[in-house]
């Protein structure tokens, strides 16, 4: 009784293995069918044209000597109070907030924050003039220079007034 069932099944098995097989020619290819092949060319897009920016007027780089030599004497300032600066923290220690070496401190980076200021005013009326100028369609060029100068001196104020702060822990 248990060989008819197992014989039914190889049976029914051999059947539906027989009907997978079919002759080799009813396969469809795997080769490139015309329409997959590429045969279109293209050309490569035109070079762009180089463009030459006018100068921005006389009467905005007349201005840049000036932005810049107040950023640098704003520099001078926070050169010239950094020292004391450094000595009253370093005095400060770990002082308290609100004691009397920690107040001190506080006051002689507030003073080089107040010159790092004056860099910054500077800077922005650079950033003023560049970005006018890129909207009239002028070469932004000297401005850049010019701008490139003065981020360059408040960056070296940002560390230190990083260090200053960091060490008063304010």
């Amino acid at each position: 009784m248990l060989l008819r069932p197992l014989t039914l099944l190889l049976l029914s098995t051999a059947l539906m293995l027989g009907a997978c097989t079919t002759s080799k020619g009813e396969y469809p290819s795997l080769a490139r069918r015309p329409a997959e092949r590429l045969t279109a060319t293209f050309d490569a897009p035109p070079a762009p044209a180089i463009v030459i920016l006018p100068a921005p007027p006389a009467s905005v780089t007349g201005q840049l000597g000036g932005l810049v030599s107040a950023a640098q004497a704003a520099d001078t300032k926070f050169r010239a109070h950094e020292p004391r600066a450094r000595s009253t923290v370093s005095a400060a220690g770990s002082a308290k907030m609100g004691s009397e070496s920690w107040g001190t401190a506080t006051i002689a980076v507030a003073q080089l924050e107040a010159a790092r200021a004056e860099a910054m005013l500077a800077l922005a009326d650079l950033d003023t003039l560049y970005n006018d100028t890129r909207v009239r369609g002028e070469d932004p060029g000297q401005i850049g220079v010019a701008r490139d100068t003065v981020t360059g001196l408040i960056s070296r104020q940002d560390q230190v007034l990083g260090e200053l702060r960091s060490r008063l822990g304010s």
